[in-house]
């Protein structure tokens, strides 16, 4: 029962309708995708090997009640189903973000499951677990990181085809740097969908480079 774990740490989440609220972070190594513009590359490979006992105890220590398992991509290990439930097991909040690739049917369903779905632009669209849209409840959130205008009209396509407005919390993601946040503020404001603009916040506060934040 044994994780292979790129870094923890306690901060605010940049992300997600709960952005701004203290977490403590868990993330995984390991990711069996290659995104364009993947802003945690370091987190492709490599990583030490925690028990899944010591990320509880540190996710205890931290006082947070609030835990993020993110990656890389969590569900390319087993025993990340596991830490999940005993997360949940010992009272905190848990999302799980991950790339969208892989099947969510046995998440834990007390965990908020945060699931990509790439765009064109990522180079990834290809490797969608559509299933998973089937999947998604209203407590879940469904994320879009958008590099383009074009980028975006295909995110409104996917939640129009899947019939996903009016449940889960649908997130759009500019690419950080690429692409201005009046512009994408703009295309949420316009659209009749009811999504969200989604900023990273950690980025904002400190700097696009700054890991453990």
């Amino acid at each position: 029962m044994a994780l292979s774990v790129s870094e923890i740490f306690t901060s605010i989440l940049g992300e997600s309708t709960l952005a701004g609220r203290p977490a403590f972070f868990i993330r995984l190594a390991g990711c069996n995708l290659r995104c364009r513009w993947c802003d945690t590359p370091y987190a492709y490979e490599g990583g030490g090997s925690w028990e899944v006992e010591a990320l509880l105890e540190a996710a205890r220590a931290s006082r947070q009640r609030l835990v993020l398992v993110t990656g890389g991509e969590p569900l390319l290990q087993e025993d990340t189903l596991l830490l999940l439930s005993r997360l949940g097991d010992a009272g905190h909040e848990v999302l799980l973000e991950t790339n969208g690739s892989l099947p969510i049917r046995a998440v834990d369903r007390r965990v908020r499951r945060i699931v990509d779905v790439k765009c064109p632009g990522s180079g990834m669209d290809g490797a969608m677990h559509w299933p998973n849209l089937a999947e998604v409840t209203p407590s879940d959130e469904i994320k879009f990181v958008v590099g383009s205008r074009e980028d975006f009209e295909f995110a409104e396509a996917v939640i129009r085809r899947f019939g996903l407005a009016g449940g889960p919390a649908l997130l759009i993601s500019p690419v950080f740097g690429e692409v201005p946040l009046a512009e994408a503020a703009r295309w949420v404001v316009e659209s009749p969908l009811p999504l969200r603009l989604n900023l990273q916040w950690h980025k904002i506060i400190w700097g696009p480079e700054t890991r453990g934040v």
